[in-house]
């Protein structure tokens, strides 16, 4: 493609609201344009990476035996009803209504759809196992979009569903997809760290999601060096200290004046943190939730809803305390009525730690769980933090901030049984579907190649997914032996089906090669009246500062060995 024909320019400066260093490049460089909040049109640089991107995919999807199928983006509500999900998620999930006061949803997921579509088309265990996937379009109302493409409201994601006939099928298929999935990253130009994390909504009996280290993460994992543990943060666990042996002392009311946190609690009194008892207060629903973690720790709020079984968490508003006892700040689990209360299992079993009266500008030295107050839950609901021991090895783990590139779920029967997505097996009983559920935001992928993939000059694209693999700049254009030169390498190019991006346009060199940078195609030919006068070309990759000269005869040939070369699938 010639660069004068290319739709879209190229910007000097990124948008103000832009805050992620490759999602401005993004923009600069006209691969995509953002509608709204998280809402993006691909511009023609953009769509060819996304392809290339989605390639890979499903290069990858059929090496394990997937095959590929197109849902429909707008569901009917009972779908959801019948699962539950239509009750338990949040505005996330956009719903409409269309002719006839019929109930539809916009698709965030689609295990509902799929199992639906096992339900009429499985009967038997012969029909077992199956691999469908789709590359195709969702929507999730995301009450913030953030960093560009990373968390977008609308999204093209693959996503693949497993069928089985029991669960050493669903390993087999979990298996597969989790090792497809290393290729598919690794081949797009990331690695990533996989972790344990919750299964969130779409349930079941375990997932794992793979990270990408990145600082502008919203996500934190924890990692072990010493034996390799590796978890989100919402479910990750650590080794907490066993409390020492200590006789429970007598109840004691002190006074606190100005001490209405843990840090001006602990600096009163003279004590560590940890010997002091945390209250938080959170609303499940209408259900008030009284939340206690040792002095020094911080509540999970992924832990204490999975503790309280709520599909919606949310810290408790001031005047929710009314009525329950609770004084803020000098709170405790002691005298307080109509609230559940959970505590962490350290709480529980630590001896003699300060918590609060319940009584403004008063402590209570000395509370002992089972002694003065009980819970309905008894947990572990404290979060892992830097440093913290690994629960495996005792080793102090590290954290790091990550984004979340793809996801893998254990299903199981979550969707198969309420929809009543059966089969026969051999002997004629009949049994609920194994599904499992695997998941890649193509947009977030692109959003964090940009993110990881780039210097302080643009983009730096890995030439597996890159728009174009030669970025070809004609200077001194004028001359027509340089015109005809540059030409000539273009038309040769093309028959040797590189893909390359011909810049012809009539300006000056800096503002040709400012562009090359920004849009990161992996190598820059510079032909030139000094070039020509050698018989050559400039050639300089895009990673790298040096350049050489080529003689212009071997160009395309040297292009063409690289570009002809097999592509590997299915092997890591």
């Amino acid at each position: 493609m010639r660069r004068s024909q290319l739709f879209a320019e190229t910007l000097r400066q990124a948008p103000a609201d832009a805050d992620a260093p490759g999602y401005q490049f993004l923009l600069r460089g006209g691969f995509v344009q953002p509608l709204a909040a998280g809402i993006f049109t691909y511009l023609p640089l953009g769509m060819r990476v996304k392809e290339k991107v989605e390639r890979i995919m499903r290069e990858e999807m059929n090496a394990i035996g997937g095959q590929e199928v197109v849902m429909p983006v707008v569901h009917p509500a009972e779908l959801w009803q019948e699962t539950g999900r239509w009750y338990s998620i949040g505005p996330e999930l956009a719903r409409f209504t269309a002719r006839g006061d019929r109930q539809m949803v916009l698709a965030m997921t689609h295990e509902e759809v799929i199992a639906d579509l096992l339900r009429r088309q499985v009967q038997s265990y012969r029909q077992l196992p199956i691999m469908l996937y789709q590359i195709q379009t969702k929507f999730r109302d995301e009450p913030r979009a953030r960093g560009g493409m990373i968390r977008a409201r609308e999204f093209t994601m693959k996503d693949a569903y497993s069928a089985d006939a029991g669960e050493e099928g669903l390993d087999r298929s979990y298996r597969d997809q989790y090792e497809a999935y290393f290729r598919i990253f690794r081949r797009a130009g990331i690695e990533p760290v996989v972790v344990g994390a919750d299964v969130g909504i779409m349930g079941g009996s375990g997932a794992d999601e793979f990270m990408a280290i990145l600082p502008i993460g919203e996500d934190q994992i924890l990692l072990c060096e010493a034996c390799g543990y590796a978890a989100n943060r919402q479910i990750a666990t650590f080794r907490k200290p066993q409390p020492g042996a200590e006789q429970q002392a007598s109840l004691e009311e002190v006074a606190t004046p100005d001490a209405a946190t843990i840090a001006e609690l602990a600096a009163f009194l003279g004590i560590p943190e940890s010997e002091t008892a945390k209250a938080t207060f959170f609303m499940a629903g209408d259900r008030f939730i009284f939340a206690v973690v040792r002095g020094d720790m911080e509540v999970n709020e992924t832990k204490l809803a999975n503790a309280v079984g709520a599909a919606d968490l949310r810290p408790a508003r001031p005047e929710e305390l009314a009525g329950t006892g609770i004084v803020a700040g000098y709170a405790s689990p002691i005298g307080v009525h109509g609230v559940t209360v959970v505590v962490d299992d350290l709480v529980a079993a630590s001896p003699n730690l300060v918590a609060g009266a319940n009584r403004e500008g008063y402590h209570l030295r000395n509370t002992n769980y089972g002694r003065d107050y009980t819970a309905d839950i008894v947990t572990d609901i404290a979060s892992a933090y830097a440093g913290a021991p690994c629960p495996r090895c005792g080793e102090p783990m590290r954290m790091e901030r990550a984004v979340e590139v793809g996801n893998i779920f254990k299903l199981g029967t979550r969707f198969t049984e309420p929809l009543g997505v059966t089969f026969l097996d051999e002997e004629g009983r009949e049994k609920p579907i194994i599904m499992g559920s695997y998941g890649i935001g193509v947009d977030r992928l692109i959003g964090v190649v940009a993110e990881v993939h780039h210097d302080e000059k643009g983009l730096i694209w890995p030439e597996s997914i890159a728009p174009f693999q030669v970025y070809l700049v004609g200077l001194d254009l004028d001359d027509e032996a340089v015109l005809a030169a540059a030409d000539t390498l273009y038309t040769q190019l093309q028959a040797r089906r590189v893909e390359v991006l011909y810049d012809d346009r009539h300006e000056r060199a800096g503002v040709k090669f400012n562009d090359a940078d920004l849009l990161g195609i992996p190598l820059r030919i510079t032909v030139s009246r000094r070039t020509v006068a050698q018989a050559a070309a400039e050639v300089k990759r895009r990673s790298e500062t040096a350049t050489r000269l080529v003689p212009l005869e071997e160009v395309d040939e040297m292009l063409a060995a690289h570009a002809e070369a097999p592509v590997t699938v299915g092997n890591i």
